[in-house]
């Protein structure tokens, strides 16, 4: 029986020893770099899979040209660069990796905003420059009985909201997806308006959808509390960068903590990048060693399943069942 082809578009670990592990029986991996789609090729043509961490965006166009796909595996959380309707159109699974970084996003957040909150690195840079005094990282609030506002409350911000609620601060929440009391973690559902309106500190963790994109808007921000902070660990396009940069401009809120930025990573002269009350990290919420693990591990265990004729388990477009091409 011949192997299977499974092409790799691009990965940012050292070694494929576990993606080998994992499917070397069955397929016989070919790892590319590349993040441009029109560079998958001429590879991905023949594949049977494809295994895609950054590159993208994967279109119908793309998948028509990969007749023989049946399954796209993200590595990741995120299928923002994968046309899902397109991909179920033609047949082809695609599944992400839910789980792996959980509780890496939610410490990540919890860690900003207390760094926000206590102005750490404010004084840090300070402290470097030569300057040895609190008054100027005044004024700084105490964050037990501020209130915590959470866009979207999937995993990780059900997490975020138990940290925060173990620091005594007030968490509210607006997800049209999840119910009032659907969870026994804290937090109180509330309309998006109220939640922009009562937030000292607004958390985003919606996933990046077209209904998403760019809803921390010039109208959100006006809304919003003049000492408030907002902190992105989640996408950076879910925040509108230029209707930022204004109510930073205009004093309608008071910082910033963003660990996802759009355009990512932002130009090295661009005016967030030189600001006091703005802090910025390169994508890294994600990332711890057992992270890496379960990062590097799901996508291709989803492609094992399906060359052995198994349903996958975290399968985004569900609707594809009726059409894909692995006759699962």
């Amino acid at each position: 029986m011949s192997k299977a082809k499974v092409v790799l578009t691009d990965y940012v670990w050292d070694s494929l020893d576990v993606e080998e592990e994992i499917l070397g029986n069955l397929a016989n991996l070919v790892p590319l770099q590349v993040t441009n789609p029109e560079a998958f090729f001429p590879e991905a043509e023949s594949c049977e899979a494809l295994l895609n961490t950054y590159g993208g965006p994967i279109t119908a166009d793309i998948m028509a040209r990969m007749p023989n796909c049946k399954i796209i595996a993200r590595y990741g959380i995120g299928v923002d660069t994968i046309d899902l309707a397109a991909a179920t159109e033609a047949g082809i699974i695609v599944t992400n990796n839910p789980t792996y970084c959980i509780e890496e996003v939610a410490e990540h957040t919890l860690a900003m905003l207390l760094t926000c909150a206590r102005k750490i690195a404010f004084y840090d840079r300070l402290v470097r420059k030569g300057e040895w005094a609190v008054p100027p990282g005044k004024p700084m609030f105490r964050l037990a009985g501020s209130t915590l506002g959470l866009i979207g409350f999937g995993n990780i911000a059900r997490r975020v909201a138990k940290g925060a609620a173990s620091l005594d601060m007030r968490v509210l929440y607006s997800d049209p997806f999840v119910e009032a009391g659907q969870f026994d973690v804290p937090g109180e559902k509330v309309e998006f308006e109220d939640l922009l309106k009562e937030s000292d500190y607004l958390c985003v963790h919606a996933p990046l959808t077209p209904q998403t994109r760019g809803m921390v808007s010039a109208n959100a921000f006006s809304k919003m509390k003049s000492t408030a902070v907002i902190i992105n660990c989640s996408r950076g396009p879910i925040i509108d960068t230029e209707a930022l940069v204004q109510a930073l401009d205009d004093g309608q809120i008071a910082g910033c903590a963003l660990d996802t930025t759009d355009p990512e990573p932002l130009p090295t002269d661009h005016s967030l990048r030189s600001r006091e009350n703005v802090i910025i990290n390169p994508h890294a919420a994600w990332y711890s060693e057992q992270a890496m693990e379960g990062l590097q591990r799901g996508a291709p265990s989803e492609v094992r399943r399906v060359l052995e004729g198994k349903w996958p388990i975290n399968v985004v477009n569900q609707a594809v069942k009726e059409k894909n091409r692995a006759d699962i």
